[in-house]
């Protein structure tokens, strides 16, 4: 699926209130030139491409929120959901459970994020990375849900295998057996921050109560992890969006902002509820 240009730069032209002349003079391309791309006739090439979404994003126009926008207002009922998939580079083929790494943190599926920001925002760092847009039907689907709890955190654990000796204990072994059956699980998003919260609690550092306060604090939204066929075929595509640089830039600073937020309350939530809770020697054992 490639991107859908055309729709864009007429959105654009509208939005911006310009005739097609001085959008054309705005892009450094000719009248007949425009004229070709609209009408398909001849194809944007890359470098346009790239200068027309960035010219796009500095404007101030969010194209992509947009799509956002109005793709959840079509979406009626419980049991769909816009969800959202970043690429590094773009899907090749249909859509598989085995695309993604072991080591993730439900192992292998399709990873879906509820937040745009969120889910581009993981591969901006990538240059020919992209943002798709997928609509979920959640019928006739087991759902397995967890919040930031005691559970999930050894559930993150053991699929990035940190648990060493533990990951054979009872509890653990009950936890993944409670996987079986399940087509998809919405549970938080873990990024690196937090992992390094959960290798403190695994390594006995602070319990599992202050290591579920301190993963609250840095709480980016939930993700949809599709661990079935079933679920994979209940998912369809709706969009593949571009991401310019200035606004991978824009996520990334985002982020970067709030990181310091986020770790202060990181050290008041470990100082309060030092004492309180079990160290995993305790809980596994």
């Amino acid at each position: 699926m490639g991107f859908q240009i055309i729709q864009d730069m007429e959105t654009v032209i509208e939005l911006t209130g310009l005739s097609k002349d001085e959008f054309a003079k705005e892009l450094g391309v000719s009248r007949v030139t425009l004229h070709n791309w609209l009408s398909g006739k001849r194809d944007v090439n890359e470098m346009y491409m790239n200068f027309f979404y960035e010219y796009t994003f500095n404007k101030g126009i969010r194209l992509n929120k947009i799509k956002e926008q109005l793709y959840k207002e079509d979406v009626v009922g419980k049991s769909r959901k816009i969800l959202f998939h970043g690429a590094k580079t773009k899907i090749e083929g249909e859509l598989r459970l085995d695309c993604s790494k072991q080591k993730n943190d439900f192992g292998n599926g399709f990873y879906c994020g509820e937040s745009l920001e969120q889910s581009a925002m993981f591969v901006a760092t990538f240059p020919d990375s992209s943002l798709y847009m997928l609509e979920f039907c959640q019928e006739n689907l087991v759902e397995r849900k967890f919040s930031v709890c005691r559970d999930w955190i050894l559930m993150i654990a053991y699929f990035r295998e940190r648990l060493g000796e533990h990951a054979q204990s009872e509890l653990i072994q009950r936890l993944v057996r409670d996987n079986r059956g399940v087509d998809y699980i919405v549970a938080p998003i873990a990024d690196n921050r937090m992992f390094e919260i959960i290798d403190q609690f695994i390594d006995g550092e602070i319990t599992d109560v202050q290591c579920q306060h301190c993963l609250s604090a840095t709480n980016m939204g939930n993700q949809y992890v599709l661990v079935s066929e079933k679920a994979l075929r209940q998912i369809q595509i709706l969009e593949r969006c571009y991401l310019p640089n200035s606004e991978k830039e824009s996520y990334l600073n985002s982020r970067k902002e709030s990181y310091e937020l986020d770790r202060d309350k990181v050290k008041v939530a470990r100082r309060q509820y030092r004492d309180q809770g079990n160290y995993i020697e305790d809980i596994l054992k």
